[in-house]
């Protein structure tokens, strides 16, 4: 019996070959974009599940408070490590670490003539036994009691042992050196496996914490006493006890930060929160640890965009199937009447619903392998074609397999096995252009439409969004402006100035600056100021930048009072921005202007010496924080060289000989280093690549959704035609044109899609205007955008029916009335 099901539904499929076609057609879309997303999904969403008692780990984490603005960092004050594990209860681990340059060269002693160089690495960190107890590793050599337990010892993955020392064994590779950035001279005391788990915790190299008070090199970065200084390199991750409270362990965190306040300024503003480990892949505000961040809303969102293109290919095999069942009343009639059920009849149509597909799934497959090629910058690196396969995702295909099958065949299948032979004998033109099914019909072209029309509608939004946060005047100037930063590992002033000057000489630039990092960028500092006006006491969390008296220049930073930093300043005086200087009171720049400022920094007094324009540090999803600008006479060992081009030249090959030109002297002086460069403009719109890639995908989404829903639209077209054979031959006869007649049948498709939008539009302004609060500066939602999607879906759906509404209107009326 189930054979012949089979053979029968695929004769059926065959013999309706366009019809076919276009249900496989709209549902390997909807296909295809499920198992896509599910791969992303499940891959987000499975970092960091392996780790025993993984909900009772926490990272702390520092929040500020500066008036109505919120600052976040991952880090905390240095020392808090230690008196967290000393003076804490409820907590059973707690495990400080520094995370180690992000540019280290790492080397490896040899009596070669080309002993081994790693430049540019990162994936370091200082640690103690205390993090292998919180995050779990295979051991392949040496012990994690003793491991870490003194100055100068070295834990290695074995891919980063194996990268150190080909074809040594682990046993082998325990006593022998590396240095890391020229100075730290370490022996390695264990080999760890890799972990073979989605994890943010990629760390290759992890050595002793109490290296970090024995070496002079490091002492200041690692292991400083300073509690007013919070750095992202500090983290400090805890196990809480069972049973314990967070809200103890937080209170008492917090508690020891305030013990040491010894009433300076920011003790107030700076507070620490536990962020769960569940959060580490998901959380912006904190980051981990500068690696891909996953959003839980976007992530939804696919869901949800999945969820639709399947609901889309559903209705859309819906509407064709039940638009077809007049041409296939006659052999329901004819089985019916030589003794068919109707048990029989709906097993015959979901054989075919499930066996069409069986087909669309197989297509699906094929197609996932070139569309994770086609979206390869929106899908993450991790996500392979061969996880199509897992025992996972095969269960998930399988119930897809099961749900479609049920979802779009049960309806039709219900529908036609119930039809009366007499009656489908006798006019089968009827018998599925009455009751109920037409209003479901027209109900389920709506459902597409509003669907389609709110991905119209999202997609305009989302682009008008990117071109507002790509154009925006963000207070500098970005455009012809490259940056180069320094070795972090060769502190040498003289280097940094010797560059300055070469660059200087070259004829295509036309300013040089040296300084941290530009107007606008991800790497943050900040610190705590007070300023007393004798009747109160103003704290302010202040971010904070240094450039010589070119970086003003540069950028063309306008200022509104005062001057710019020079070099006889140095950090005793500095130009605020607007933002602050109203936080401190004043409505007038000049007022500003010589008032004292209280700095934990450097513990004494510092000076106003102007205030200039406001201008974005951070992206426009941040708002514009109080900041304080100095003389970068280099105070920090990672400095920045700001090198403006002339805007005169022209053409890429200028371009290409002023950047040759760079390189050259940047040779001449770090002979041993990679020359690297950014252009400030492509590190501002990388801000937003996320955005950008949502806006991709909604293209897709949106075309699919249109593509399918007109698909759904010719179906009733289809039908609708079919059922009013005999009064579109009546109008012909009276005199009526094929104008008139195209008229008449369009008017009730445009009215199902007017009843769409009106719908559709609450819908997605809602949405919208929900997504656009992620951004503290945003386009707004105007008329265009609704009028543009109501007037565009019409056109398309007209256009898309077109064929079928004139194919009916031309057809020979004495025909058309013959046959009924």
């Amino acid at each position: 019996m189930i054979r012949n099901y089979y053979k029968t539904a695929l004769r059926s499929l065959l013999k309706h070959k366009a019809f076919t076609l276009i249900n496989i057609s709209g549902l390997a879309i909807g296909i295809s974009a499920a198992m896509i997303i599910y791969l992303v999904v499940q891959y987000d969403f499975s970092f960091d599940k392996f780790h025993q008692d993984g909900d009772r780990i926490y990272r702390i984490v520092s929040n500020f408070n500066s008036k109505d603005l919120l600052g976040y960092n991952s880090g905390v004050p240095a020392p808090l490590g230690e008196s967290v594990r000393a003076q804490v209860t409820g907590l059973e681990q707690a495990a400080p670490f520094f995370i180690f340059d992000h540019d280290a060269h790492i080397s490896v002693p040899s009596s070669a003539s080309n002993p081994l160089l790693l430049k540019k690495q990162n994936q370091i960190i200082l640690a103690d036994d205390a993090y292998f107890k919180l995050i779990r590793y295979q051991w392949l050599a040496g012990s994690q009691k003793n491991a870490l337990a003194k100055p100068y010892q070295l834990v290695l993955t074995a891919a980063r042992a194996q990268l150190l020392f080909p074809g040594i064994n682990s046993a082998n590779i325990i006593g022998k050196q590396v240095i890391y950035n020229d100075s730290l001279k370490v022996t390695v005391s264990g080999i760890v496996a890799d972990l073979d788990q989605n994890t943010d915790f990629t760390f290759q190299d992890f050595i002793s914490l109490s290296s970090a008070d024995h070496n002079p090199g490091i002492q200041a970065d690692y292991a400083n006493k300073n509690w007013n200084n919070t750095s992202d390199v500090n983290q400090l991750f805890i196990k809480i006890s069972k049973g314990s409270s967070l809200a103890s362990v937080q209170k008492q965190v917090n508690a020891i930060y305030q013990s040491h306040s010894e009433n300076r300024a920011g003790f107030k503003s700076q507070m620490f929160a536990l962020q769960p480990l569940s959060d580490l892949h998901f959380d912006a505000n904190y980051g981990n640890f500068n690696q891909r961040i996953a959003n839980r809303k976007v992530l939804y969102s696919l869901l949800g965009v999945a969820a639709f293109l399947l609901l889309l290919g559903c209705i859309n095999f819906i509407n064709l199937t039940t638009a077809q069942s007049a041409l296939r009343a006659k052999e329901i009639g004819v089985r019916k009447t030589i003794g068919g059920t109707r048990k029989q009849l709906i097993s015959q149509f979901l054989t075919e619903t499930f066996l069409l597909t069986t087909v669309a799934t197989l297509l699906s497959a094929v197609m996932v392998y070139y569309l994770l090629k086609l979206f390869s910058g929106f899908i993450p690196t991790g996500i392979t074609y061969s996880m199509l396969f897992t025992p996972g995702t095969g269960l998930f295909i399988i119930l897809l397999l099961a749900g479609i099958t049920s979802l779009s065949g049960l309806y039709p299948a219900l529908v036609m096995s119930a039809y009366q032979p007499v009656q489908i004998i006798k006019n089968q033109r009827t018998v599925s252009g009455k009751g109920n099914t037409q209003y479901l019909r027209q109900g389920l072209t709506v459902v597409q439409f509003v669907i389609a029309q709110v991905f119209v509608m999202a997609t305009l939004l989302v682009s008008n969004q990117i071109y507002y946060l790509l154009h925006k005047d963000l207070g500098f100037d970005k455009d012809a402006k490259l940056y180069l930063r320094t070795p972090y590992s060769q502190v040498n002033t003289n280097h940094q100035n010797v560059l300055l000057n070469k660059l200087k000489a070259i004829p295509q630039i036309s300013l040089v600056s040296l300084g941290t990092d530009p107007p606008s960028s991800r790497g943050t500092m900040s610190t705590h100021m007070t300023y007393k006006d004798g009747k109160k006491e103003t704290e302010s969390i202040v971010y904070l930048k240094f450039g010589d008296e070119n970086y003003f220049k540069l950028y063309g930073l306008q200022l509104l009072a005062g001057r710019s930093p020079e070099k006889r300043d140095t950090l005793k005086r500095i130009v605020i921005n607007e933002t602050f200087c109203k936080e401190l009171g004043f409505r007038n720049p000049a007022n500003a202007v010589g008032k004292m400022l209280g700095s934990n920094d450097t513990g004494k007094p510092v000076e106003i010496i102007g205030v200039v324009k406001d201008f974005h540090q951070l992206s426009l999803h941040a708002p514009i924080m109080p900041l304080a600008l100095g003389y970068g006479d280099s105070p920090y060992r990672n400095m920045v060289v700001h090198i403006g081009l002339g805007k005169q030249m022209q053409g890429s090959s200028n371009w290409h000989e002023a950047i040759m030109e760079i390189e050259k002297v940047w040779k001449q002086v770090y002979s041993q280093e990679d020359f690297e460069y950014t252009f400030l403009d492509e590190s501002v719109a990388s801000y937003y690549t996320s955005e950008q890639n949502t806006g991709k995908l909604l293209n897709w989404a949106t075309g699919l959704s249109v593509f399918i829903s007109c698909l759904g639209l010719l179906g009733l077209a289809i039908h609708t035609t079919t059922q009013r054979t005999k009064e579109i031959g009546i109008r012909k006869v009276m005199g009526a044109t094929i104008a008139q007649i195209v008229s008449m049948l369009s008017l009730d498709f445009v009215k199902l899609i007017i009843l769409a939008f009106i719908i559709a539009a609450p819908i997605a302004w809602y949405a919208l205007n929900q997504w656009l609060q992620n951004f503290a500066y945003h386009t707004s939602i105007s008329f265009w955008l609704f009028a543009g999607t109501v007037v565009s879906t019409v056109l398309i759906a007209l256009l898309s029916m077109s064929t079928q509404t004139l194919k009916a209107a031309m057809a020979n009326p004495v025909k058309s009335l013959r046959s009924e």
